[in-house]
């Protein structure tokens, strides 16, 4: 995931229903997360499928970063790549940095003993290992990897089709990028895993989670989703005008929409069904709810909930952070007894809260607040005022 990109011109409003949907999935991901560690039962599907949390926060990336460098076109204009870049990394390194020096410098506080090299996080590849699957500390970076690669190749892939700005240019790319990921897939699933029944960190080198789940290549379909749907926005509005005329309908089918992914993975790792077109229905379900949540006439568009704007904006610094803080709540919560047990979760989820605040504040958005001098104001600075995003988690 990555944080909350702006949805509008400068120094527009947020937006409600993208809000509320994005602290919704940072929620969903750290309940998933604490269940690892037996703080919340997997056998709950809302527990058990959190992971679904981080495809809606592609969706909502494809989504916005699209936009942004959509809307120039649509004035006959070129976006500055330069600048879009800048703004990225204004935006993402700072952060991310810190939590990766004190995973090396502090290893008392990983999750799991064994982490990957540094190079691989700096790089931004750590997704792309080739080595035997294994836990490891900072594993959740892996969608962060895909975030990263997407801001320097999809830039470089919309200067490509504007040479040719053709719909049939644009079709076929989206074509084909669908298409590629079920087919490489669906090689993976019959070449290298030979059974669809497997524990979650899969056989001796877990080959789901290292060929499927994590590389960029298999995950582009969330991603995907959210471009175009932003295309749509952006370069044909009266399409999506209709196709907003009924935004609480899109709502309930991307809701559906997720309970049939759930029912055809039914757990994290699918068959070979779920690996091969699960993904894209995941993507065609999120992408329903965030082009609902997007209008202003939705149920989850009318008004801010209270806490959901202020959990959207740290949501990233509270994804980078919550693991090493559930680790070391769970940790502390095995001596007690079963009537205190019950306190452990919302003990972690507070304390990674407040852990994902301080980094927010004391970094996210001092950079934030950088890149506001250097070229105007951000979606997330103008939720500054709203309540601390403790507030949202405890």
């Amino acid at each position: 995931m990555e944080p909350p990109a702006s949805s509008s011109s400068r120094g527009a409003p947020r937006l409600p229903g993208l809000d509320l949907l994005r602290a919704t999935a940072i929620g969903w991901v750290l309940i998933y997360h604490a269940s690892l560690w037996d703080l919340a039962p997997q056998t709950n599907p809302l527990v058990g499928f959190g992971w679904m949390g981080v495809d809606l926060f592609f969706v909502l990336s494809g989504f916005l970063i699209a936009g942004q460098l959509l809307r120039p076109f649509a004035r006959g204009q070129r976006p500055s790549y330069a600048r879009f870049l800048t703004r990225r990394a204004l935006r993402t390194l700072p952060a991310y940095l810190v939590v990766v020096a004190i995973y090396f410098l502090v290893p008392a506080w990983r999750e799991w003993p064994d982490i990957q090299p540094p190079w691989t996080f700096l790089t931004f590849t750590q997704n792309l290992s080739p080595a035997p699957f294994a836990p490891h500390s900072f594993s959740h970076a892996w969608s962060l990897c895909v975030e990263e690669q997407f801001y320097l190749v999809f830039p470089l892939a919309l200067g490509l089709i504007a040479l040719r700005p053709k719909p049939g240019t644009v079709i076929g790319a989206f074509v084909a990028v669908l298409v590629f990921g079920l087919l490489i897939r669906g090689w993976f699933w019959l070449h290298d895993i030979a059974s669809p029944k497997f524990d979650i960190f899969g056989s001796p080198d877990g080959p789901y989670m290292r060929l499927i789940y994590y590389p960029t290549w298999s995950r582009l379909d969330g991603l995907l989703a959210g471009i175009a749907a932003a295309a749509v926005q952006t370069l044909r509005p009266a399409w999506w005008a209709r196709l907003t005329s009924r935004p609480n309908l899109l709502l309930a089918a991307g809701l559906v929409g997720v309970a049939a992914a759930a029912a055809l993975f039914q757990r994290e790792i699918g068959g070979f069904f779920a690996a091969v077109f699960g993904y894209p229905l995941i993507a065609l379900s999120m992408a329903a709810l965030v082009t609902g949540g997007a209008s202003a006439a939705s149920v989850i568009g009318r008004r801010a909930i209270p806490g959901a704007g202020a959990l959207a904006a740290g949501s990233y610094s509270l994804y980078l952070s919550h693991k090493m803080v559930i680790h070391a709540v769970a940790a502390a919560a095995k001596g007690w007894s079963p009537a205190a047990h019950v306190l452990a979760l919302p003990l972690a989820l507070l304390c990674a809260g407040i852990a994902g605040a301080a980094l927010y504040w004391s970094v996210e958005r001092p950079f934030l607040k950088l890149r506001e001098r250097l070229g105007g104001p951000s979606r997330t600075s103008l939720a500054a005022k709203a309540p601390a995003m403790v507030e949202g988690v405890s």
